[in-house]
């Protein structure tokens, strides 16, 4: 064999790394890393790579010596895994709101909140109206970042001119708030994703009320024991004891219809207490836990519907322990809904001529608080007779409190200025005790 021959048949050597031919006939590229490994050319997402040529391999391997020589070259695992995480946070940064708005839902679904508690199914229904309702039909698929205050500014002019269904002349609708306050929600949660670098500064509208003018004298909230009577009149005998619960005992709309006959406790002395321990869930139709833990709670029954109490539950109550007091029938063992208890509360309400409205069944509880308030109870008494967990809320009836305050005041100048007029006159003062003190 000849010197020529012999020449032709060697494979010289790289002048770096190593060129290989696989069986298939394409070639493979290896070097040594400046980590002191050796590694087989790979993708940039770190799958194996191979060429078609010897030169395709080879201008290859020059590009790799080259990164080396500036210090750009990066492990094929580590470069993959950052390219990845690039491509997710781009993904990420041009999610549209719909996308994002269905993921925030499943999260406050499945995780609990700040106070490490798990939201209730009224309140994720709540928001997901607010977001399917309003929210997605507004902003689609943008993308969550290119929801800027200008567009936010937009929307809230849109959600300010749809009328209350409430009050149809009421300058408010009560939607712009609660939609806004979930929208913030959402983009507050994007800034912890980092899909956003921050928030919008969207200033809050303030609460404004829906169902009376600016003029409005809360004090016609407010029913008169004659007023409650009427309405317990008006209404169907089988249902009317709600009317009272409500009124007397200050019970909220689902704990009247989640009462059952076992939540009434009667006393040898004919005294009874009844107990709140559930109430009919107006967004799942289902049993559920009060609003707050201070929603369960035990009240003594007032003597003025103690026996209107014992004769409802006598004519219109099962027997069984957990039958409903407020019974969808006669007797029956599935309780009133919501819906239904609205319809038969409306029509009623519109027979009392005497009654504004705007009145709501929800005030008829307001008047029972706002008399026990009258009758001098503490903030304390009232929180744990209205299952408040909040003082905030029952501040409210501090005006009820004054009321009594000024009417002690107003009696204390009548006698102060009978005591004076009686001086002026040279007539003896006296006083209750007889001592001519005040």
């Amino acid at each position: 064999m000849s010197a020529t021959t012999k020449e032709k048949k060697a494979s010289p050597r790289e002048a770096w790394g190593s060129l290989r031919k696989l069986p298939s006939g394409r070639w493979q590229a290896r070097y040594p890393g400046p980590d002191g490994e050796t590694h087989t050319a790979r993708t940039e997402d770190d799958k194996a790579l191979t060429f078609q040529t010897k030169t395709d391999a080879r201008t290859w391997l020059s590009s790799v010596h080259t990164k080396i020589a500036l210090g750009t070259w990066e492990i094929p695992e580590v470069q993959a895994t950052r390219r990845r995480a690039e491509a997710e946070a781009e993904a990420a940064r041009t999610i549209g709101f719909t996308e994002y708005a269905d993921r925030w839902i499943e999260m406050i679904r499945t995780q609990p909140n700040r106070s490490g508690k798990m939201r209730s199914e009224g309140t994720i229904r709540s928001y997901k109206g607010k977001v399917n309702g309003y929210l997605i039909p507004e902003f689609d698929d943008t993308p969550i970042r290119d929801i800027d205050k200008e567009r936010i500014r937009l929307m809230t002019d849109k959600l300010d001119k749809i009328p209350s269904p409430l009050n149809p002349k009421s300058k408010f609708n009560g939607v712009t708030r609660p939609v806004l306050i979930v929208l913030m929600m959402i983009l507050r949660q994007a800034a912890r994703d980092g899909i956003i670098a921050k928030e919008p500064d969207v200033p809050m509208p303030r609460q404004k009320p829906v169902r009376h003018d600016a003029d409005h004298d809360p004090g016609e909230d407010v029913a008169t024991p004659a007023q409650v009577e009427a309405l317990y009149d008006a209404m169907p005998k089988r249902w009317a004891i709600a009317v009272l619960l409500a009124a007397w005992c200050q019970l909220r709309r689902g704990e009247c219809l989640g009462l059952q006959r076992r939540d009434i406790e009667w006393r040898p002395d004919g005294s009874a207490i009844l107990h709140v321990r559930r109430q009919l869930n107006a967004n799942t139709g289902d049993f559920t836990d009060p609003k707050s833990e201070a929603g369960k709670r035990s009240l003594s029954v007032p003597r003025i519907m103690r026996d209107r109490l014992w004769e409802h539950l006598r004519d219109y109550v099962a027997k069984e322990a957990k039958a409903p007091v407020i019974a969808a029938s006669v007797q029956g063992s599935v309780p009133l809904s919501n819906t239904r208890w609205w319809n038969v509360w409306s029509e009623a309400k519109d027979a009392v001529d005497v009654i504004d409205s705007g009145f709501r069944f929800h005030d008829l509880r307001h008047t029972g608080l706002t008399i026990f308030a009258q009758e001098g109870a503490t903030l304390a008494e009232l929180m744990r007779r209205g299952g408040h967990s909040d003082m905030r809320v029952v501040l409210r009836y501090q005006h009820a409190t004054m009321a009594r305050d000024r009417e002690l005041a107003d009696r204390m100048s009548d006698r102060v200025e009978a005591h004076l007029r009686k001086k002026e006159n040279g007539e003896a003062a006296s006083s209750p005790d007889g001592d001519g003190h005040l």
